[in-house]
């Protein structure tokens, strides 16, 4: 069973006519895949199918080593620019000072800053969990000092002894 993502390459390639390109652009024209692997290894190099979809296939003349390695390359250089957004957690309670409030304003801006999501949680202690509208109001003012940076993904909601709001880096 052949791996669909390696193209074929020399013998493997099992079509009647193919379209031969050169390694370096140049056309060398429509032919059988046996006469374009002749003048391949003539050259020290691999027939290798580039696009099966056109008609005819189309295959290249080029070194199979040095292209594999160039793909894996730039599939490492890709990986390596992507950014894979984490939900970071900021807690607080009801009953915060201005200060500490802030404080977590700014790391939350900061997390958001980074791409990165974050879950405003208000924990509730005891008989605490009776002022849950003072908690959604502290949520809601996290949110309007986030407004430049974030969006609100998720609505302050109760989860057990917990309120939580999730905020959205704004694109």
């Amino acid at each position: 069973m052949r791996n669909r993502n390696l193209p074929q390459i020399n013998g493997n390639i099992r079509f009647p006519k193919v379209r031969v390109i050169a390694g370096d652009g140049e056309q060398l024209g429509i032919m059988t895949p046996s006469e374009a692997l002749t003048i391949a290894e003539e050259k020290n190099q691999d027939l290798v199918l580039v696009s099966d979809k056109a008609d005819p296939p189309v295959c290249r003349i080029m070194d199979y080593g040095k292209y594999k390695f160039e793909q894996e390359k730039k599939a490492r250089e890709a990986r390596k620019r992507q950014h894979n957004a984490e939900v970071k957690e900021v807690k607080l309670r009801y009953k915060i000072g201005d200060h500490d409030y802030y404080v977590r304003v700014n790391h939350a801006e900061r997390f958001l800053k980074s791409g990165d999501k974050v879950k405003a949680t208000v924990m509730f202690r005891g008989r605490e969990i009776q002022h849950t509208d003072l908690a959604e109001e502290l949520l809601k003012r996290m949110a309007r000092d986030l407004e430049s940076v974030a969006e609100v993904q998720q609505a302050p909601r109760r989860e057990g002894r917990n309120m939580m709001m999730l905020l959205s880096p704004k694109k």
